[in-house]
């Protein structure tokens, strides 16, 4: 069982930057895909970025390319969002999540954290 906590949320005002952290409790981590998602109030949970095991591949939703950056560091068992630029429509609940597969971590990931709240003032 993968235990994820993320951290970093926070109040921001529009053009500012945020850096999201996600801690893993497992000890292969670097076996895993980690992504992260966002809910905002009244929509779907959605896909924003994704990182392969070995950081070879990273995957980005449309709407964050260029101002989100996703990263990891296998030594420490975490993987971060950089966001930058951001905007009142990034406002949301982060999620962190893990999988052993791609196309799973990208779309239903086994494992989840709790979620940190991001809020984008204009």
């Amino acid at each position: 069982q993968v235990q994820l906590v993320e951290s970093g949320g926070g109040l921001v005002q529009a053009g500012g930057s945020l850096r999201l952290a996600c801690a893993a409790s497992e000890r292969t981590f670097s076996s895993y895909g980690m992504a992260w998602f966002r809910q905002a109030p009244g929509k779907d949970r959605e896909f924003v970025a994704a990182i392969s095991g070995a950081s070879v591949i990273t995957s980005y939703v449309d709407s964050v390319k260029g101002r989100f950056t996703i990263s990891r560091d296998n030594a420490k068992n975490t993987v971060y969002l950089q966001m930058n630029s951001l905007k009142p429509e990034d406002t949301a609940v982060y999620y962190c999540a893990a999988d052993w597969t791609w196309s799973k971590v990208r779309s239903r990931p086994d494992y989840w954290g709790q979620g940190t709240q991001v809020t984008v003032s204009a």
